[in-house]
């Protein structure tokens, strides 16, 4: 039963579908009454069909509205409209503890504060004679205030529940009260199976000490990513969970405290006689342990570091891999003859790591393996660097290097390189000044030699240059081959001796499909050496080169003095974190046995999500996906639709899309093999000019949205990218490996030359035509820091600075006279502005919220309204993902 907006349940007016599952549809709504949202579901027809089972069915949910817990969806009513039976519950906004656990184990702290919110609601529940009888993963929700358990009590009631009048088949247990998704048949089965405890599946009946037993499985799962009983097959699974016991916890998860495997085993005790006998109890026995009850591998803190401490702290293997030298640096000593040592590292708390889809590389770790360096936000604000030693518990944000990226050691650790808002910088690992060597770069990697070379990528599209590290000129090293067609060399790294350095040489928008070739050069010579046949980037590290095939990250044996490799691929790490579309994976090595990588998750997904003038999120548009760099929401004409580029991983390119915004229904516009990572509508709102690198060369094509026809605009080396249109005039930019960037402008019908608009040393971007398109406003570089400035269109006019401390990505309120910028802060700002006789005149700027976006040029497009903002946000369990940390990896490899 499919219901269309505007249908009225009663008193609630459906706005648009959430999803489905074996309980019916589930739409967001309007109570009309109390002006608030609502989530609705719709009950199959087959559970209302008697009489009975609908007057049980309303007297228990009578019963779970009673509820009232900060960590349980709240049931506000239930209804009857014609034939149509349905529930209305609390509007949750959020994601489900399924789904977070899509990216591998949680951190402890979130595990056991999650676990404890859930076994709080559990005792809420059960004290008021209610069995929830389908606790998952799929059924906890995740908020910003916490846990929420949902669909409790529901499934006795709908006569589901099996056991003495309940008549089900097993199969039907899967299809009680769940958080609406789409599930396959086979999906359903196991994700429900793997939760009932043994005497569900033997037909007995539910009570309190079965929910526990759900309760030690996901708890189970959150601590080491894996579930507690699994199979193929429902014979071999149900035969799992009866007869056989999962592996102890601290062998799946070595950091995961001692006591948390003990409170998971009694809740999976065969008989329900065994087990903990309340969810008070379980709740009491996580709060202590999260308390520092019990410690993996550390000694119990000492008082003054309570608990808000002990969040901060990283999680650390100390055993086996920590020893302190008399002068107090960190040194590797791994006991002889132990296994490598696996160690996962957490950012602080309310810290998450870098989250734009363009970063080179946001990780890297000094030479002697005693510090690492990463790219991470605290709540909102901007990207910072920070380091972090491995001897000690504190991590440290580096001041002054706000929206750092990509960052690497020198040879001596005590400095780093990074970048940052377009320039090449670096920092003294201590903190204080940041000294700029080169301005104007699009990096994809860098690397510092101990000759004082530094070896960056200076753009997406080009070869490898070098720069003093005090700064000076910089000159290309490298030179593509335009007869294999490349178009970038990127991710350069020295090999020991300091002259030679590999790099990989991809062609453009090419992803794994594309052949791209690991090359050695040396300084001071235009010969190369083909090393390699992979798509990553690559390190060399204790007599070895390191990358990711596949998902694997590996290790194969190197000779730096002949350039060549030996001997099998080794696997270290499985499903190491991978950006397909960047031929990048996520690692780095130490040149004494350690090294740091991330996992899991390998599509760098973000939501689209409206926000109001407070920054206050008014509503999802669709599931979330891999929207990539450059992956702007660009909102129609008419303000129904939005356009954009979402990434095709399996072959690493991007595909323009149309998001009905109405809906969060999605259609492709581009039905090609080329990259399409650039997205703007045209003035008619019917079409939409499209970056491609089609037939070889850059260009921006028109494409009409429903298919009837295309043409090309313009044409030229290097990718193109649309950023405004106007009347028949379209801005763009073109990629360059110059230090500028320029703004021109060419006409829609693609028969004039294209013509400069801001053609100048500085470094232009990010332009917009005011609604009457007589403006530009746009970024510059040209004051030394980024601005926000607007000219008169055409040129010649006036030209004038809109912003004063900073300022990025424009964008003009529909009405003409209100102009929005980000500052360096990550706040969105609103400045009044008009035209006057005296020219160009500005109001105070206002700061309206701070957010950090996920966008690569802007993250964000106004509403016609001006009121609401449709922004790219980062998936925060994408981002909170631990660093794994390998000592002595190299004795995986042997002699091989």
């Amino acid at each position: 039963m499919n219901l269309t907006p505007d249908t009225k349940l009663g008193p609630y007016e459906i706005l648009a579908p959430l999803g489905a599952g074996g309980m019916g549809e589930v739409y967001r709504a309007r109570d009309t009454r109390l002006g608030r949202e609502v989530a609705v579901k719709v009950l199959p027809q087959h559970l209302s069909a008697s009489a009975e089972v609908r007057a049980r069915f309303e007297r228990e949910a009578k019963t779970v509205s009673g509820l009232n817990h900060p960590h349980i969806c709240t049931l506000y009513d239930v209804g009857r409209e014609g034939d149509i039976d349905y529930l209305v519950m609390e509007l949750i906004e959020g994601e489900t503890l399924a789904t977070r656990l899509t990216g591998g184990p949680l951190p402890v702290p979130d595990a056991l504060r999650i676990g404890s919110e859930v076994a709080d609601a559990l005792d809420k529940a059960h004290r008021a004679g209610i069995v929830h009888r389908d606790l998952k993963p799929g059924n906890v929700m995740l908020t910003r205030s916490g846990a929420k358990l949902m669909d409790f009590g529901l499934a006795r009631t709908t006569g589901l529940a099996g056991g003495p009048g309940g008549g089900a088949s097993i199969e039907a247990l899967t299809q009680s009260p769940t958080v609406a998704e789409p599930l396959t048949a086979e999906g359903t089965i196991v994700g429900t199976f793997q939760y009932m405890s043994p005497e569900q599946l033997e037909g007995k009946e539910a009570d309190e000490r079965s929910d526990l037993w759900a309760l030690g499985c996901v708890l189970y799962e959150m601590a080491t990513g894996t579930r507690a009983f699994d199979g193929n097959s429902q014979a071999s699974l149900i035969t799992s969970i009866m007869g056989s016991e999962p592996k102890p916890i601290p062998q799946l998860a070595p950091m995961a405290p001692p006591a948390l495997d003990r409170v998971v085993r009694a809740c999976l005790a065969k008989d329900p006689a065994d087990r903990l006998q309340s969810a008070h109890d379980v709740k009491l026995q996580l709060s202590w342990i999260a308390d520092g009850g019990s410690q993996a591998g550390v000694p119990k803190p000492v008082a003054k570091r309570r608990r808000s401490r002990e969040r901060m702290a990283w999680i650390v293997a100390t055993v086996a891999i920590v020893a302190a030298v008399a002068a107090g640096i960190f040194a590797m000593r791994p006991v002889p003859g132990a296994p490598p040592v696996h160690a996962l590292l957490q950012p602080p708390a309310g810290v998450l790591f870098s989250s734009s889809t363009d970063k080179p590389l946001p990780l890297a770790i000094s030479p002697d393996g005693s510090m690492v360096a990463f790219c991470a936000r605290d709540g909102e604000g901007p990207d910072l660097l920070w380091v972090r030693s491995l001897g000690s518990d504190d991590a440290r944000p580096l001041a002054g290097t706000e929206g750092a990226e990509g960052p690497f050691f020198s040879p001596d650790g005590r400095s780093i390189g990074f970048f940052a808002h377009g320039r090449l910088e670096r920092i003294d690992t201590a903190g204080g000044p940041v000294i700029t060597l080169v301005e104007g770069v699009d990096p994809r990697g860098g690397t510092w030699n101990r000759d004082g070379i530094i070896l960056f990528t200076r753009s997406s599209y080009g070869p490898v240059s070098r720069v003093a590290a005090d700064g000076g000129p910089v000159t290309a090293i490298t030179a593509l081959d335009t007869s294999l067609s490349e178009a970038t060399h990127r991710y350069p790294h020295f090999l020991p001796d300091g002259r030679h350095f590999i790099y990989l040489a991809r062609r453009a928008g090419a992803g794994s499909g594309d052949s791209p070739v690991v090359y050695a050069g040396e300084l001071g010579s235009n010969q190369r050496k083909k090393v390699l046949d992979v798509a990553s980037n690559v390190v060399y590290a204790s007599g070895h080169l390191i990358y990711v095939r596949g998902t694997v990250l590996v290790a194969q044996r190197f000779d730096p003095g002949s350039l060549t490799v030996t001997g099998p691929a080794v696997p270290l790490v499985d499903d190491a974190r991978m950006d397909e579309r960047f031929s990048r994976g996520v690692f780095a090595a130490s040149t004494n046995g350690v090294l740091v990588c991330m996992t899991g998750n390998n599509l760098t997904r973000t939501q689209l999500r409206w926000l109001d003038r407070a920054g206050r999120p008014v509503g999802d548009v669709g599931a979330p996906a891999d929207y990539t760099y450059g992956g702007t929401p660009q909102i129609s004409p008419d303000g129904r639709s939005a356009a954009l580029p979402i990434a095709n991983q399996d072959r690493g390119v991007s595909d323009a899309w149309l998001v009905e915004l109405q809906s969060g229904r999605r259609r492709k516009l581009t039905v090609d093999t080329y990259d399409h990572p650039g997205v703007q509508w045209l003035p008619d709102g019917k079409t939409v000019a499209v970056t491609t690198n089609a037939y070889g060369e850059g260009g921006i094509d028109a494409i009409a949205i429903d298919g009837t026809r295309s043409h090309r605009i313009v044409a030229g080396a290097g990718f193109m990218w649309p950023v405004s249109s106007w009347g028949n005039r379209l801005l763009y930019v073109p990629e360059t490996t110059a230090q500028a960037s320029d703004i021109y402008a060419v006409s829609l019908s693609g028969e004039a030359d294209p013509q400069p608009f801001a053609a100048t040393e500085a470094f232009e971007f990010l332009a917009q035509f005011s609604p009457d398109g007589t403006m530009v406003a746009y970024a510059s570089d040209e004051t030394g820091r980024t601005e926000v400035l607007v000219a008169a269109f055409p040129q010649p006019g006036g030209r004038w600075q809109v912003s004063q401390g900073g300022g990025t990505q424009p964008r003009w309120n529909r009405n003409g006279r209100e102009l929005f910028y980000m500052d360096p802060q990550n706040y969105l700002v609103s400045v009044d502005v008009e035209e006057t006789t005296m020219g160009f005149q500005t109001g105070a700027a206002r700061k309206l919220f701070q957010f950090h976006g996920a966008g690569g040029f802007w993250c964000y497009d106004v509403a016609p309204d001006g009121d609401r903002f449709l922004v790219t946000v980062p998936l925060e369990k994408d981002l909170a993902s631990p660093v794994t940390v390998i000592t002595d990896w190299t004795r995986k490899m042997g002699n091989r």
